[in-house]
């Protein structure tokens, strides 16, 4: 990441909010009602998994690809498509089965036999899992893309722990262009906080805040996969059996518009 100036703690409209209060919500409530409720909508973006060329699949190289090598050489690929192919129950067990396989849920919540299923598929072809808990590659050119249509020459990156960590701002054309390199984990937004993208450790998904009719169009215009948070959607969405999810569905359930 360059050494930017941060920018000065602002008091945002009249909630007079700092950019600092912008880190992911906490998990054992309502998401929607997160940031004191400002947000008209919730969308939650599934990473896609990733197609690569022979030379970057499991079986040639057992790594997985840099962030470079995706950005060059990667296709997105949808859940939908994984979890037909795996026999999964959606986007939640697709999520449960990615948890399981990196160790991000105790054991006895784990969902072993959909993991090997997983695993199998992966190492048979050319598609790898998502990244987790980061801002996915392959979305990045997605998340500008949203800063151009609200007419945003730039966004402020709120770090996962801005207490150790500035917040920054940056050059939306510098990142473009791969002059500046991209945040890693935490939230983007433009300076007027009205839409906000976020993504937590250990996850597979990135949740966008805003206005309704600009998420509907962002998700419609960019082709993204993910589901609309109703008002009970938590952080735990994919699995009852964790206990606290009240929303457990595949995204080709949740229609873009009501």
């Amino acid at each position: 990441m360059s050494a930017l100036t941060a920018p000065q703690p602002v008091a945002l409209k009249s909630l007079h909010v700092l950019y600092e209060e912008f880190v992911y919500p906490p998990c054992d409530a309502p998401l929607i009602e997160a940031y004191s409720g400002r947000f008209e909508a919730l969308y939650v973006i599934l990473h896609p998994f990733v197609r690569v060329p022979d030379r970057l699949a499991w079986r040639a190289t057992h790594e997985y690809p840099s962030d470079e090598q995706i950005v060059a050489a990667g296709e997105k690929v949808r859940w939908a498509e994984v979890a037909a192919k795996t026999g999964m129950r959606g986007a939640a067990g697709l999520n449960h089965a990615l948890l399981t396989s990196i160790a991000a849920i105790y054991p006895e919540f784990g969902d072993f036999a959909a993991r090997d299923r997983l695993q199998a598929f992966l190492e048979a072809g050319n598609v790898w899992m998502p990244n987790e808990g980061c801002f996915e590659p392959l979305l990045q050119p997605d998340f500008l893309d949203a800063f151009d249509a609200a007419g945003k020459s730039s966004l402020i990156y709120v770090p996962e722990f801005p207490s150790v960590d500035p917040v920054l701002p940056f050059n939306l054309v510098r990142l473009k262009n791969h002059a500046d390199a991209f945040p890693g984990r935490g939230s983007l937004m433009p300076e007027d906080a009205s839409f906000l993208f976020t993504v937590d450790w250990d996850s597979f998904f990135t949740l966008l805040y805003g206005p309704r009719k600009f998420v509907e169009a962002f998700v419609r215009r960019r082709g993204i996969e993910g589901f609309f948070a109703n008002a009970t959607t938590e952080h735990y969405w994919y699995s009852y059996a964790m206990g606290c999810a009240t929303v457990t569905v595949s995204p080709e359930e949740c229609p873009v518009t009501q």
